[in-house]
């Protein structure tokens, strides 16, 4: 008994090394002609299914309400601010920074400086307002960036005094992997809470909560993770009706229930829209495309609501939406909660050790029918842990990262073979070799 304990450790144990060796050469690049498809398949992950396909529609959360403000200069973002806290909504966001970036305050860099009217304009309707958040952005100094860490940060940048000294402010920046801003974009996420030179920040969605109803957000920031996974429950509903024609064509991008009301950049200058829809509600402003149906890719990321799931071609959700479904998410107490990382390990460890345990009964009472019996199991265990992850991410919000222990599933059949038939019999062979050199003393010895 001890005997076969001792083995099956020791081949799990092998087995792992095996992944451990694997994950060290494709850090090498040494197999770049399967880069893309490697790449497709790291943009996958198995909730993204149950995101799209497996979970009821919502209703439209009516809390929240979403202003496209395209392509229009300050002062006109000031008319559409202005009109719309007349209606006394409760919250108003503005996903859009008023600042010259990189601190040029000269009129060359920063030819925003010359709108004298928009800014006094946009100035006075956030005082006016007096319930404004405008965004702000998490930076890293050059040193910072060094590390490679995409995650720390070490400053903020925040819209200038004549619009920040009259709203509060919370950061837009999300964690998507990429490393400029043209660059590919997946948000699965986002940061409730960061602490940058000892202070803490908060995500622009967390500071609209904390004025909308504090005690939702007191229960994000008390579940006290760092990163959390947005539950995307769905996209904007267009009310133009000029283009709801543009809706029904394919636009290729998202499968999406609706979830949330827009109004396009026309809509609060011409008045259509209903004041029911704003007392009282978030009325979040920022840019949806120059036009509604417009296909920019400005401000726009790839989510699990993709139309497709690996390999995606074009990204789905303006950054506008994805900060709405954060919202929500706090606001429902939509949380998604996942194995801590020890649990994830132990749980590979555990399936790997009895499926070596398996293996090493197998072979020994039925070598002839080891290879096929073998393989057949690690397929069934790797389509029902698959399904299982799905299902119990749409009935529960539960993710179960089994990533490595399905890795391992699928290692563990020729690793075993490779152990006990060719690792195990040479390292016996050597050490007998050994023993006959040793001197007849120390070998008694």
């Amino acid at each position: 008994m001890w005997k076969f304990l001792i083995n099956s450790l020791l081949a799990t144990f092998f087995v792992f090394g095996v992944m451990w060796g694997i994950s060290k050469i494709t850090k090498l690049e040494l197999f770049n002609a399967f880069d893309p498809i490697a790449q497709a398949l790291s943009d996958f992950e198995l909730t993204d299914y149950a995101f799209s396909n497996l979970r009821p529609d919502p209703l439209v959360d009516e809390r929240i309400v979403l202003v496209n403000i395209g392509g229009l200069s300050r002062g006109q973002i000031a008319q559409q601010i202005s009109i719309i806290a007349q209606h006394k909504p409760r919250v108003i966001g503005v996903d859009s920074f008023f600042d010259c970036e990189g601190g040029l305050r000269d009129t060359v860099n920063c030819p925003q400086l010359l709108d004298t009217l928009g800014n006094l304009m946009l100035s006075n309707a956030i005082q006016q307002a007096g319930n404004v958040v405008l965004v702000s952005k998490l930076l890293q100094s050059h040193s910072l960036a060094q590390t490679q860490d995409l995650d720390v940060y070490d400053s903020i940048e925040i819209s200038d005094p004549a619009f920040q000294d009259f709203a509060a402010h919370g950061y837009a920046s999300l964690p998507t992997g990429a490393r400029y801003q043209e660059d590919v974009k997946i948000c699965r996420s986002f940061f409730p809470k960061v602490e940058v030179n000892g202070k803490n920040e908060y995500a622009f969605a967390v500071r609209m909560a904390m004025k909308y109803d504090s005690s939702k957000a007191v229960k994000l920031l008390m579940r006290d993770k760092y990163e959390e996974i947005v539950n995307y429950r769905g996209n904007i509903d267009i009310q133009d009706v000029r283009i709801q024609s543009l809706r029904k064509k394919d636009l290729g991008t998202t499968k999406y229930p609706v979830m949330f009301y827009a109004l396009d950049v026309h809509q609060p200058f011409t008045g259509e829209f209903l004041p029911e829809m704003i007392k009282d509600k978030i009325v979040i402003f920022g840019f949806l495309g120059n036009y509604f149906g417009d296909p920019s890719w400005s401000d726009k990321f790839f989510t699990p609501l993709n139309n497709k799931v690996a390999g995606r071609a074009n990204p789905d959700m303006f950054g506008l939406v994805v900060h709405a479904n954060i919202l929500a998410t706090i606001l429902n107490e939509d949380y998604i909660n996942e194995l801590p990382d020890w649990a994830t390990y132990l749980t590979a460890f555990i399936l790997c050790f009895l499926n070596v345990a398996l293996f090493y009964v197998l072979n020994q009472r039925y070598p002839l029918w080891f290879d096929s019996v073998s393989l057949l199991i690690q397929v069934l265990q790797i389509g029902l842990l698959m399904g299982f992850t799905i299902w119990l991410f749409a009935e529960s919000n539960f993710k179960l990262d089994l990533t490595l222990t399905l890795a391992t599933i699928a290692a563990v059949g020729p690793s075993f073979e490779f152990y006990f038939n060719v690792l195990r019999p040479g390292m016996a062979r050597l050490w007998l070799n050994i023993e006959k050199r040793l001197p007849k003393t120390s070998r008694e010895y």
